[in-house]
């Protein structure tokens, strides 16, 4: 067996090396196919992760809220009965999250949460002179919060610190003040106002979001919109972000409140990484099968072109098999030598996108890579792709009849 399948491969490799022009192009087609699937994968793979930081870096994967005030009619529906009926909807108040504090470690217990983060949110204004802001006024514990947002990462200015007194400002806001780290103004809710020294000055990645937000301890923001002991939502943070849902739908099946997942906050975010997913399976179909019809096409005019030879091989002994696995192996050879050489392309685009493609920082506009999972999946479905290529011409090849073979 072990002879006999050295055989096939001489003759293969015979094969390719007479047809040296016709190999060349055919590994060269098949390279760029492989190179514009993999880069296209990567490009997109890259993207879509940063599209989800930027989106994720300044939310929770699940948000935990209170259920709205709802208007209940005073008479209760009777079966078969059609009652009309006119409700005016109730003005929505700040409410706190009911038993938060003994919610928060069983929160933390489920193996698909890694932090979670209770969080007082209102509106408010900042003064300070004659300037005047409508902020969103978020109070937080500062450990617990970065978990979730990186906030530490965000900061363009000062030392992020959360003392009595203190606060951080978005990069806007603290323009549109006039204040630098170390400078005091006024938080202003209602009929309650407090003075807050700023200790660092942050980008939340989103010009509105910079220049509305005011992040105060958590105790203070409690004070400021009349909340005492309570929080507004809890930010849950997951190990896997795409388990949000599923998780969300469980916890509302679970407890009485408000439970919403990032997706369903960014259902447009969604519908448009979903549409880059099918797009791109859709590219790599289109090009995998343009692979597979450029080495048939060469395979079947090397069959031509070689009749003749096949036709004295099988005159010499040589079995249909034999004929099918030569032209089986041409197939694997042309697709693994272009499937290396497509990889090693991509890798080149790659570094020039990220050579060449800059933000308005002057860094890379998104980190794209190529994983070896993903550059070991391309070439492994390229090199098949050359084998059922090769099933046809080679079928055709193994049916030849030698005497007519001969006589071509």
């Amino acid at each position: 067996m072990g002879k006999r399948l050295g055989f096939e491969w001489l003759v293969a490799l015979r094969f390719l090396r007479e047809g040296r022009m016709q190999t060349l192009l055919i590994i060269v087609g098949v390279a760029a196919g492989v190179a514009v699937v993999a880069y296209i994968s990567a490009l997109i793979g890259g993207l879509q992760a940063s599209t989800l930081t930027k989106t994720l870096g300044a939310q929770g994967h699940i948000t935990l809220r209170s259920p709205q005030d709802v208007v209940q009619s005073a008479r209760l529906a009777e079966p078969g009965v059609m009652a009309l009926t006119e409700t005016q909807p109730r003005a929505q108040r700040l409410r706190s999250v009911v038993n938060w504090q003994l919610l928060l470690p069983v929160l933390e217990a489920m193996p698909e949460i890694s932090d979670v983060s209770p969080m007082v949110s209102g509106s408010g204004l900042a003064l300070r002179g004659e300037a005047q802001q409508s902020i969103a006024l978020l109070g937080v514990e500062l450990d617990r919060y970065d978990r979730i947002v990186g906030l530490r990462s965000k900061v363009v200015a000062g030392v992020a610190r959360l003392a009595p007194g203190e606060g951080i400002v978005g990069r806007e806001l603290a323009d549109d003040l006039g204040v630098r780290v170390g400078d005091r103004f006024s938080l202003q809710t209602g009929a309650v106002t407090e003075s807050v020294r700023v200790t660092a000055l942050v980008d939340l990645g989103v010009r509105d979001l910079n220049r509305r937000t005011v992040i105060v301890p958590l105790r203070a923001a409690q004070n400021l919109l009349g909340l005492p002991g309570g929080v507004t939502n809890l930010d849950i943070k997951l190990h896997d972000v795409w388990t949000a849902q599923k998780l969300a739908e469980d916890l509302r099946a679970r407890y009485p409140y408000k439970v919403e997942s990032w997706q369903e906050n960014n259902a447009q975010l969604v519908s448009a990484l979903n549409a880059q997913s099918v797009s791109t399976g859709i590219i790599r179909s289109v090009v995998m099968i343009v692979v597979v019809l450029g080495i048939a096409s060469v395979l079947v005019v090397s069959v031509v072109q070689k009749g003749r030879e096949i036709g004295i091989l099988r005159a010499m002994g040589t079995t249909r098999a034999q004929i099918l696995r030569v032209f089986l192996l041409q197939g694997a050879v042309v697709g693994v030598l272009g499937s290396a050489l497509g990889i090693l392309i991509a890798v080149g685009l790659i570094a020039a996108f990220t050579y060449f493609v800059k933000g308005a920082d002057g860094q890379p506009l998104f980190n794209i890579t190529l994983p070896w999972d993903t550059g070991l999946k391309v070439a492994l479905l390229a090199s098949v792709c050359g084998v059922l290529a090769a099933i046809a011409p080679a079928r055709r090849a193994a049916a030849m009849d030698p005497a007519q073979a001969i006589r071509l």
